[in-house]
């Protein structure tokens, strides 16, 4: 039974590429406070529940036991998760939902592993996720036990228009930094993102500086270029770039100068995408979630070679 809750804890740790218990207990806290603070606990639950059902399943489907035990079957899970509480209204269907959909997880990310991950090297990393919270988002609508209500409104995308520059203050500068770490949990809480980065650093200081960047360089390029204020202060033009400046430039090809800018450019290209995406999901009325950089974390790996930067495959 230990096992079984250093592994999920691990695999808690592992939304930020972590593989570390002590990690997973800060972030799960920090997943606590944001629920606690907004009074949505079923977020909570809902990660707590996300996580345990893949790893449960991933061990009665006798996958990988090294992967079980970092906890690379049960991160998706923690995702999956936590999405669909935060979009959904609490009811039984919900948790059926999330239970079905964190077991499908694990299917999915074998299945990533077995084909993207072996015949292309090319980590298969939160797109199990991103693939799952779609799927069950969108069959959610045929569902008349599920309430929808809380999705984003369908529009047609229109022109946006700034009539001046976005300046924050030091303040909301410093609040928005750590918006950006706690929005990839979909948690809008500053407290909980310097929790988050807290634990990043006890497991890895090299992973701790390259999300410090990846925030830092999303909130410059954001307002560099215009992005909607609102959405630049909520964090959400911040989260995907912070995995992207990590994964690129620390987990999953060897730290040299020349990957460092590799990482800083992936981290930009993934500014604009988060907006391209967030405008082409609008009619579906349907979150990117952290597809910018799952889709960015792709294309650069596949071109790693091209880029002749090197690199070491993980799962």
């Amino acid at each position: 039974m230990n096992n079984f809750v250093t592994y999920c804890l691990r695999g808690t740790s592992q939304v930020f590429f972590m593989n570390n218990a002590l990690t997973g207990v800060l972030f799960a806290f920090a997943i606590a406070y944001a629920s606690f603070v907004s009074g949505q606990w079923s977020t909570a639950i809902g990660a707590l529940l996300g996580v345990v059902m893949a790893t449960a399943v991933a061990v009665w489907l006798k996958l990988d036991k090294e992967m079980i035990e970092s906890g690379l079957y049960g991160f998706n899970g923690v995702l999956f998760g936590i999405a669909l509480p935060t979009f959904i209204a609490n009811s039984v269907a919900l948790w059926v939902l999330i239970l079905v959909g964190a077991a499908f997880s694990v299917v999915v990310t074998e299945a990533f592993k077995n084909t993207l991950t072996k015949k292309l090297g090319i980590p298969g990393s939160t797109g199990p996720f991103v693939l799952c919270g779609w799927l069950f988002m969108v069959a959610a609508y045929n569902f008349g036990h599920v309430d929808v209500s809380m999705y984003p409104k369908p529009v047609i995308p229109t022109d946006y228009v700034s009539g001046e520059m976005f300046f924050p203050s030091l303040s909301e500068l410093v609040t928005i930094f750590f918006k950006n770490i706690g929005e990839v949990y979909l948690l809008g809480s500053a407290v909980s993102g310097a929790i988050i980065l807290a634990g990043i650093f006890i497991a890895s200081i090299p992973a701790g500086v390259a999300a410090v960047g990846g925030s830092i360089v999303a909130i410059v390029f954001a307002i560099i270029l215009g992005a909607n204020p609102n959405a630049v202060s909520a964090g959400l033009y911040g989260f995907s770039p912070v995995l992207t400046a990590m994964a690129i430039g620390v987990i999953f090809m060897p730290v040299s100068t020349r990957t460092t800018m590799f990482a800083l450019f992936a981290t930009i290209i993934t500014v604009v995408l988060q907006a391209s995406f967030d405008i082409l999901m609008q009619p579906d009325g349907l979150p990117s979630f952290t597809f910018p950089y799952v889709f960015t974390l792709y294309v650069f790996m596949a071109a790693k070679n091209v880029m002749e930067v090197g690199t070491e495959s993980k799962d």
